[in-house]
């Protein structure tokens, strides 16, 4: 499926949660507003849950035999500290008197992206993307992965329907393909709610059948289950890639659109995907330009209006509406236009932003929400506001180096090459934990490279750093740690075609292989590690 929140996807240097390069901040749609249930308080994100903190495989083992023994499943949350959805969830969901019942009836696990082992039993569990939420029943098979951007009323109920689940979620999808005759309401609603978003290493199905898949399942659910077939038929739209060749709008799937966006509770109840996948739903359903595109907007514009008041959402959720309003305001125009918005829409950015800003106590939250709300107002052509805001925020934030970022970027945007440097730079100066310096430290080499590809010296510096790291780290060459050296690596290689870099790289190489030398000959590390440097092999002529 195309990476979450496609109207998020052109910032350079920040570095999202599920997606470690060329990302912005994610608005954080994890769960509904406090005053949908009694919260505890925030601290009692953790101190209501008794989390197993798990950094090692013995550590996951051992609550495993216990789930076991006690005849529970086991909730597994993988996340990051800096990473703005997951501070979302430990502001309206882990903290909820509800969530924190429930979670008595399962052994809740904790594996936080930085600590120790976290990257090793990341490729064990395979999990990328921050945060990812899986079930597993006590025999320690993986029933599902739950979506982190439904609110929290639903969340609960689809973390019971995994709870309750009899088999895991691959298998009710084989039932679904063969008819689904034996499949209950529950099951179809566990395949509706699963997490295709995370499951990044497309164990379910790979990336391309997925469409057609979502499209089938929709057709095939009961007709007394139209709010489940609904979702499955948005997630087949979202997914779908309109610039493949013989790609064409479905005009009765458009029908049914806007016959959703037109019916407020309807809307309401699929928010989460009309809010993440505006743009992708629109640009499937409708051709550029066209008067079918004109009025999709329109009615999606409406149903966003009123999903923005809507106060029983959180903040985070709202502000994602009116992120989405102005992506499509400017849907047909080219991505470098800069036509300013319509007044009234600018006007509702400035005070939303405002809004939020000035509301805001709980400090996961403001993580999660003041770095939208800065992207919104970047995203609305307002860089100084954008920057004053997160300015403002840089000694609020538990993890400023993600605003730094976001500073980098709007930098960028500018022209403002020596700014957005010194940004990029600050901000890997100042990140915290082993995982995510290297992947901060990936997005500073790939800015330098992008930006100043001359000074060998600064980017050979940088690199050199970066190696030397990894090579304090014992899982420095495992999933998302990997993953940033290994588009370093990349970058390396394209920055020096043609042995521009020569020497620079024999240097850089020498280093490597200092690192990879220390690594066991047995550890699948290595391999990843001795390949960094490597250009991709030639295609084999057939």
């Amino acid at each position: 499926m195309k990476a979450r929140l496609s109207l998020l996807a052109a910032v350079t240097l920040v570095a999202a949660c599920s997606k470690p390069a060329d990302a912005p901040p994610i608005p954080a749609t994890a769960a509904a507003a406090s005053n949908a249930a009694t919260p505890a308080t925030a601290d009692a994100a953790d101190a209501g849950i008794a989390w197993v903190y798990a950094a090692s495989d013995a550590a996951v083992d051992a609550a495993f035999a216990r789930a076991k023994a006690e005849g529970k499943p086991v909730f597994l949350y993988w996340g990051a500290k800096w990473c703005p959805p997951c501070n979302q969830v430990k502001a309206t969901l882990f903290n909820r008197v509800d969530f924190i019942e429930r979670s008595r009836a399962f052994v809740p696990v904790y594996v936080d992206g930085d600590s120790p082992g976290a990257q090793k039993l990341g490729s064990r569990f395979k999990v990328r993307g921050y945060p990812t939420m899986v079930l597993f029943d006590a025999g320690g098979a993986e029933l599902t992965r739950l979506p982190g951007e439904v609110d929290a009323a639903q969340y609960t109920q689809v973390l019971t329907l995994g709870m309750n689940a009899q088999r895991p979620v691959k298998a009710v999808l084989a039932e679904a393909q063969r008819g689904g005759a034996g499949l209950t309401p529950n099951d179809w609603k566990l395949l509706a709610f699963y997490s295709w978003e995370t499951d990044e290493q497309q164990q379910i199905v790979p990336q391309a059948q997925m469409p057609a898949l979502l499209k089938q399942l929709a057709a095939a659910c009961p007709a007394d289950q139209a709010e489940t077939a609904t979702r499955l038929l948005l997630k087949a739209v979202a997914a779908t890639d309109p610039a493949k060749p013989n790609a064409k709008p479905d005009s009765a799937a458009r029908a049914g659109v806007m016959a959703l966006l037109a019916d407020p509770a309807a809307a309401r109840a699929q928010m989460d995907v009309l809010t993440n996948y505006a743009g992708d739903i629109v640009r499937a359903l409708s051709a550029a330009r066209s008067a079918e595109r004109s009025q999709l907007v329109a009615g999606y514009d409406a149903a966003l209006q009123t999903l923005e008041a809507d106060t029983t959402l959180s903040r985070a959720d709202r502000i994602t509406a009116l992120i989405a309003r102005v992506e499509l305001a400017r849907i047909d125009q080219p991505k470098d236009a800069k036509t300013p918005l319509p007044q009234a829409l600018l006007a509702n950015v400035r005070e939303h932003a405002a809004r939020v800003d000035r509301e805001i106590t709980d400090g996961y939250e403001r993580q999660a929400v003041i770095t939208a709300a800065a992207y919104l107002l970047a995203q609305a052509g307002l860089l100084d506001e954008s920057d004053t805001l997160l300015t403002a925020n840089l000694a609020k934030s538990h993890s400023p180096y993600y605003l730094m970022s976001a500073l980098a970027s709007n930098a960028k945007k500018r022209g403002d090459t020596a700014g957005a440097l010194r940004w990029s730079q600050e901000a890997f100066e100042r990140a915290e934990g082993p995982a995510t310096r290297l992947q901060w430290g990936a997005s500073h080499v790939g800015a330098l490279i992008d930006w100043t590809p001359k000074d060998e010296a600064r980017i050979e510096a940088a690199v050199q750093q970066l190696f030397d790291e990894a090579a304090a780290q014992p899982n420095a060459f495992y999933e998302r740690s990997a993953r940033s050296l290994q588009r370093v690596g990349g970058k390396l290689v394209a920055w020096n075609r043609g042995q521009a870099h020569a020497a620079a790289m024999k240097r850089l190489q020498a280093r490597l292989d200092a690192v990879c030398a220390k690594l066991p000959a047995d550890d699948t590390q290595r391999d990843v590690c001795l390949g960094l440097l490597k250009p991709p092999a030639a295609p084999k002529n057939t």
